[in-house]
């Protein structure tokens, strides 16, 4: 990849979590990963983050664009140099810029799908409804901010939840290329997650019999972040399993 670090503003990021039955996850990610489980549950999600000065960390932030993105993602583990890693595998990423999108697998690592987004929000409300060109993709999520953390969450507090998704910062993407996935992490300053309540979410990965079969998967909860200055950094391609089927 030739993507240099970038560096912005994470302006608002939700995270939209669904907790399912491992065997699922399992079938979705390439080897080399495996499913990153919490207290027997596959974790996967959305990620809705808009981003804002976003430009070539050499560059002065009046320089920066602004873009809304959305990333489904399973959290994965594999083995690396004789350690285990962990991080998320990407099925796919949706974006409002054009640039993301026709420079996506080329300079920006993974495939970008083009869509609308259209958002409602203020300091405590969310509404985010995200409809891809391609029809491949739909999310609609309506959330506020909670006050405590959800008693039926696979995580027990929302501190054990934020180190989860802290240490996933490394996600892996489909690429351009049959079998190739592009790595991407995410750097932050400073790391500051707020419960929230889900009012109605909808997603047509997770809504996805084929994918998803009935009973195999629920929503689990969904966490805020706002105002928090991160650089990307690539992290090349990985081969992956050439039999798995990426979107």
């Amino acid at each position: 990849m030739n993507l240099p670090v970038m560096r912005g503003v994470i302006d608002r990021r939700m995270l939209v979590n669904f907790r399912c039955d491992p065997v699922v996850p399992e079938r979705l990610v390439p080897r080399p990963f495996r499913p990153k489980l919490v207290r027997g549950w596959g974790m996967a999600g959305i990620c809705l983050i808009r981003l804002k000065h976003l430009r070539p960390r050499w560059f002065i932030s009046s320089f920066g664009f602004t873009s809304e993105n959305a990333a489904h993602r399973i959290a994965v583990e594999w083995d690396e140099d004789g350690r285990t890693r962990e991080g998320v595998f990407i099925p796919r990423r949706d974006t409002n810029s054009r640039l993301n999108h026709l420079a996506g697998s080329r300079l920006f690592p993974g495939v970008h799908h083009l869509a609308r987004f259209d958002v409602s929000e203020d300091s405590n409300q969310f509404k985010l409804d995200m409809r891809s060109e391609d029809e491949g993709s739909r999310v609609r999520v309506h959330a506020h901010l909670a006050r405590e953390w959800p008693a039926g969450s696979a995580f027990s507090t929302l501190e054990e939840a934020s180190a989860f998704f802290a240490a996933g910062s490394l996600g892996w993407s489909a690429g351009n290329r049959p079998g190739e996935l592009d790595g991407l992490e995410l750097y932050t300053e400073q790391w500051h997650m707020e419960p929230l309540h889900l009012d109605h979410v909808e997603s047509t990965y997770f809504d996805n019999p084929n994918e998803f079969p009935a009973g195999t998967v629920e929503f689990d909860s969904a966490i805020l972040m706002r105002n928090i200055q991160h650089e990307w950094h690539s992290r090349g391609r990985m081969i992956c399993d050439n039999n798995h089927r990426l979107p």
